[in-house]
């Protein structure tokens, strides 16, 4: 059964009402119209057109996956100040906030393709249409230009995919199962012996009311993450020390990682009516003070295929695109991890699409938000790949950067010689985990077909 509360429905619909005319972001006001509205599936949504605009349209795809129940109708206003360049930059800007907030690849696909139809429908066809994600929205916006963009006649000319997580939900979070056993292996808080069991691939049993802040203070208790090194005990210290180098994860976005382990796991686990889509038999991990102890304590678990083939086919890229595809990512980006680069090169190389891609690196060391002036040069890039057909190269986006800069001053850290290792020299493989196979198009409509009535082949 594929489960119809992670894909939702596969095909976006018609939009509901007219979007009303809004305050824009202050800084936005002396030249944009701002509108804002809620689509048909409830998905909230804000649009920006520039008083002079280029006939360009940017689709945004925000990160997260946010956790709340409902659409939030700050999301996408809150984004439009966040990436208020592309309006200064002359482009329309468009994001959906979703329909519901949690995991759902394709869910947030759907809802961003319903945007794209109803400003098409409100303010006529773009000349151009752009794509832009971010982090998990980069996963997002890859699986929209993907279902909707494939083929003659795409209604997405490009899209821009910024320190995205371009492994897919399949492979993309093992490292988080990885510190999610590894955690509890040395702190054994979470849950507590005192506390019912649960089989760790949920993150947190399904009736748990655990907050964040709970899990910051078991976090606290176990490694004195938050405290000066000199606070913390010779048990904290290693229990930190240990975590930190087996999983590979920076200090600093512990806390987040486990966050995610724990909440967003839940939330993935539910919506594949509690099956587990993650494994981690036969992981042998390294780099604690005794790996023998760890490796034989550690608690092991195998994915339900069932599920993984779900959430694969939910999140997963396939590599066939058919527009120009420009990424940007930073290198110490500490939470999606630069080698996400290369599990995408190697999707789009599988499909024999990788003409297609243009990937570029920065030394930033930051997930949420890159350099004012990298983003106008990306897009800029792009726009031109796009209108004359010349293919851009790493060292040809960094060259134009420094004129941005001038305007914006927030610096220019491209680095075009820089190549990601494997996404396995930072993310454990799964020895014998299934990989599933790209999906030629037939397939792909295939499976959205049956996905409308929650039934998978």
């Amino acid at each position: 059964m594929l489960a119809a509360s992670l894909i939702g429905p596969a095909q976006p619909s018609a939009a509901a009402g007219t979007p009303d005319t809004v305050a824009c972001p202050a800084r936005l006001a002396p030249k944009a119209t701002c509108y804002a509205g809620q689509d048909s599936h409830g998905a909230h949504y804000t649009v920006a057109v520039p008083h002079t605009w280029n006939g360009t349209l940017v689709m945004h795809a925000h990160g997260g996956p946010d956790l709340g129940a409902e659409s939030d109708p700050e999301r996408s206003a809150d984004d439009l100040e966040r990436w208020s360049v592309m309006v200064d930059e002359g482009y329309a800007w468009a994001g959906s906030a979703y329909r519901r907030g949690g995991y759902g690849t394709r869910m947030a696909a759907a809802d961003t393709e319903n945007l794209r139809r109803l400003f098409t429908k409100r303010f006529g066809r773009p000349d151009t249409t752009l794509i832009h994600g971010q982090s998990w929205g980069g996963n997002v916006a890859a699986k929209t230009i993907e279902t909707y963009g494939a083929g003659p006649g795409s209604p997405y000319d490009g899209a821009l995919l910024t320190n995205g997580v371009l492994a897919g939900g399949s492979r993309g979070y093992d490292y988080r199962v990885d510190l999610r056993v590894v955690y509890q292996y040395y702190c054994r808080n979470h849950p507590r012996p005192s506390e019912p069991s649960y089989p760790l691939w949920m993150g947190l049993r399904d009736d748990s009311t655990m907050t964040g802040a709970g899990l910051r203070a078991r976090l606290q208790e176990c490694t004195g993450y938050a405290s000066e090194p000199t606070e913390r005990t010779p048990l904290q210290q290693r229990n930190l020390d240990d975590i930190l180098a087996v999983t590979k994860i920076p200090e600093r976005t512990l806390e987040s990682h486990l966050s995610f382990a724990t909440f967003t796991f839940r939330d993935i686990v539910r919506r594949l009516g509690l099956r587990s889509p993650f494994g981690n038999e036969g992981v042998r991990y390294s780099g604690s003070h005794d790996d023998a102890a760890l490796n034989a304590g550690v608690e092991r678990f195998s994915a339900d295929p069932s599920a993984r083939r779900d959430l694969s086919y939910d999140s997963d890229v396939t590599g066939a695109v058919s527009v120009p595809v420009l990424t940007m990512h930073a290198i110490d980006d500490p939470t999606a991890f630069v080698e996400h680069e290369t599990a995408y090169r190697d999707s789009l190389r599988g499909a024999h699409r990788d003409r297609y891609l243009v990937q570029t690196f920065t030394q930033e060391g930051e997930h949420s938000g890159l350099s004012t002036a990298e983003y106008a040069s990306a897009l800029s890039a792009l726009s031109g790949w796009v209108r004359t057909g010349r293919k851009p190269t790493p060292a040809s986006v960094a060259s134009s950067c420094p004129a941005f800069d001038d305007v914006y001053g927030t610096g220019c850290f491209f680095r075009p010689g820089h190549r990601p290792g494997p996404y396995a020299s930072r993310v454990n493989p799964r020895p014998g985990a299934t990989q599933w196979p790209a999906m030629t198009r037939a397939q792909e409509r295939k499976w959205s077909r049956l996905g409308d009535v929650g039934i998978a082949p």
